[in-house]
C-alpha cells in the first residue's frame, strides 16, 4: 500500500481532533474562568527504506496528536458588582471542596453565590476554602455568619465585604464589625498537569505540584482578589477563527493527498487489466 494513504488518513484523524479543540475553545468563548486548549503534533515514525554512506533514507508515516495543553494566561476581569463574585488579578487558583465526598478542585472561576446555611459555594455547590475562623488559623470551609465576634455577639450578620488579600469582613446588625475568615489560594509548578472535569473545576492538583500550602492573595507571588468581579474566558476568539480556518485547509489538503493515492492506485489496478 502507498505510504501516502497511511500519512493522509492520519493527518484526517489528528486534525479532526484540532478542529475538537478549537470547537471547544470557541463554544467556551464566554465561560468564566475558562483556560483555552492548545494541540502539538508530531512526526510518525519514520519507516527506514535503507542506507547509504550519507546516511539513511527514511519515509515518514504521518502525524501524531503530542499533547493537548491547557493555556492560562489570565482572562479579561469583568465587574459583576455582585458581592460574592471574586476574580485572581495574577497568579493562583482559588480551592473548592465538594462537601459529600471531601475531593478537592482547583478553579478560576470566582462566580461564587452564599447558600442557605451561609457558606460561600460555586454554582455546583463546592465549597470554597480558606481560613474558616476569626483567628484565622484553621483551615475549612468559608462560611458567612456571626461565628467568632467579638465578646460572643449574636446579632444577625447586616453586611460583609472581601477585601484584596481575601479577607471576609462581616458588621452584625449591631454595628460590631470583625474579621470572620480569608479566602486562601493556591499555586502551581506545573499547572498544565491540572485535569479538567467540568464545571469549570481542575483535578489532579498533587501531579501539579502545589507550591506551599494555600496562602493569602498577595503573598509570594499570588494575585490580588478583585471582589464584585469575576475572570472570563482567555479564549483569543480572531485566533480561534484563523485556527479553524488553518485546520480545515490542511484537512482538505490531507483528503486530497487520499483521493491521488486512490488514483494511483487504481492506475496500477488498471494496468492489470
Amino acid at each position: 500500500m502507498l505510504l501516502s494513504l497511511d500519512s493522509g488518513v492520519s493527518a484526517l484523524d489528528q486534525f479532526q481532533q484540532q478542529l475538537n479543540v478549537v470547537g471547544n475553545n470557541i463554544a467556551n468563548v464566554n465561560t468564566v474562568g475558562f483556560k483555552s486548549a492548545d494541540v502539538n503534533f508530531a512526526d510518525a515514525l519514520s519507516q527506514t527504506l535503507g542506507s547509504t554512506s550519507a546516511g539513511s533514507t527514511q519515509v515518514g508515516s504521518g502525524v501524531l496528536t503530542a499533547s493537548i495543553t491547557n493555556q492560562f494566561t489570565q482572562g479579561s476581569i469583568t465587574s459583576t458588582g455582585v458581592q460574592t463574585d471574586m476574580a485572581v488579578n495574577g497568579n493562583g487558583f482559588f480551592l473548592v471542596k465538594d462537601s459529600s465526598t471531601g475531593a478537592s478542585y482547583a478553579t478560576r472561576d470566582g462566580e461564587f453565590t452564599m447558600d442557605s446555611s451561609g457558606y460561600l459555594v460555586t454554582s455546583t455547590g463546592m465549597r470554597v476554602q480558606g481560613y474558616s475562623d476569626a483567628g484565622l488559623t484553621t483551615q475549612g470551609d468559608l462560611k458567612i455568619d456571626n461565628t467568632g465576634a467579638p465578646n460572643g455577639d449574636t446579632s444577625a450578620v447586616q453586611s460583609y465585604s472581601f477585601g484584596s488579600d481575601g479577607k471576609l469582613s462581616v458588621e452584625l446588625a449591631d454595628g460590631t464589625q470583625f474579621t470572620r475568615g480569608q479566602v486562601l489560594l493556591q499555586n502551581f509548578t506545573n499547572p498544565e498537569q491540572l485535569i479538567k472535569v467540568g464545571n469549570n473545576l481542575f483535578s489532579g492538583l498533587t501531579n501539579a505540584g502545589p507550591l506551599a500550602a494555600p496562602l493569602a492573595p498577595s503573598s509570594n507571588g499570588l494575585g490580588d482578589l478583585v471582589s464584585g468581579a469575576v475572570e472570563m474566558s482567555n479564549v483569543d476568539l480572531a485566533g480561534q477563527l484563523t485556527s479553524l480556518i488553518t485546520t480545515q485547509r490542511a484537512y482538505e489538503a490531507n483528503t486530497k493527498v487520499i483521493t491521488t493515492s486512490d488514483e494511483i492506485l487504481q492506475d496500477l489496478i488498471n494496468l492489470k487489466r
